[in-house]
């Protein structure tokens, strides 16, 4: 009876002991958790208890811990961006309505009709510009949303190119510009979408004639069974280009200039080639920039 007795009071005293470790525990973790609430700081919860059930609590709320600060640093990542964003399209917005707005004064106050025409000339090409700009900020958007899926199918890859090419005529026509040209004889069909191929191949062309000196290649050919479109200019300053951010949005290699440029166009052309299951990569040799596009080629269907 007595060893009995003994036992009880030594197993008492024992739950007794661990009841008060626990406790003390548990006021060291709320101290620690008051801390982490009021103070920035990276440290994780810690525990002075054995193995148990106490300890795997102390893991699981420090895995909370780590995807609440991994949700915060997300957040705050997310509104810089978006304040960085708003910041340069403002920029570049406020620079053609900044042109309009002088030039409509200044068609207001003329009465010859040539000077008229010249204001209202400028201005319309301002208005076309911002119409690309706004375009470029809602094609950039709708690439943002990982649901948005381009449709595919196979495509005359190279007639797409060459029609894109063609449009570009009178541009490089004004320019002065004579393109060194090397296009495959034979049809290379994809599979893909012919406006996101459009749409990319305006933005490189666009971007060789606004970033360029004075000389553009232009290359299309069937490499390792793939469609390789090739876009390349030389650049006044290589030291200028950081080549980790060419397809980063809003980069521009040169943010003093003054042209009409959202610094969307390598970005969207990435997106849009990525979309169609397509590759896009850039180089800098030397002081020649160049943008390739490559999709694997598709056997035509043949006619029964």
């Amino acid at each position: 009876m007595l060893i009995w007795a003994l036992a009880a009071t030594a197993a008492a005293v024992i739950l007794i002991a661990v009841l008060f470790y626990l406790r003390r525990q548990i006021k060291n973790t709320r101290h620690q958790l008051e801390f982490m609430t009021e103070n920035k700081t990276n440290m994780r919860l810690t525990s002075d208890m054995p193995e148990g059930e106490f300890n795997r609590l102390i893991d699981s709320i420090n895995d909370m811990i780590d995807l609440s600060r991994k949700i915060q640093m997300n957040s705050t990542a997310a509104e810089n961006n978006l304040k960085e964003a708003i910041t340069n399209i403002s920029h570049d917005i406020r620079t053609p309505l900044t042109s309009m707005d002088g030039y409509f004064q200044l068609l207001a106050q003329s009465d010859n009709m040539q000077d008229r025409e010249h204001y209202i000339s400028i201005i319309r090409g301002r208005i076309e510009s911002l119409k690309d700009m706004l375009e470029e900020l809602f094609t950039y958007t709708k690439l943002q949303n990982d649901s948005f899926e381009l449709e595919t199918d196979k495509i005359d890859f190279s007639k797409t190119v060459l029609d894109t090419l063609f449009s570009f005529y009178d541009e490089f026509k004004q320019r002065g510009l004579d393109p060194d040209v090397d296009i495959a004889e034979q049809q290379l069909y994809i599979l893909g979408n012919t406006e996101a191929v459009r749409r990319t191949v305006q933005n490189l062309l666009k971007n060789a004639l606004e970033h360029g000196g004075n000389s553009i290649g232009l290359s299309l050919k069937s490499e390792d069974n793939k469609a390789v479109f090739t876009c390349s200019n030389d650049v006044s300053d290589p030291n200028n280009i950081d080549m980790p951010q060419i397809f980063t949005r809003f980069y521009k290699a040169d943010p003093a200039r003054t042209h009409s440029s959202t610094g969307l166009g390598l970005a969207i052309a990435k997106g849009l080639t990525e979309k169609a299951g397509g590759q896009i990569s850039a180089k800098l040799e030397g002081n020649i920039f160049s943008v390739t596009v490559s999709y694997a080629t598709k056997n035509r269907d043949r006619k029964p």
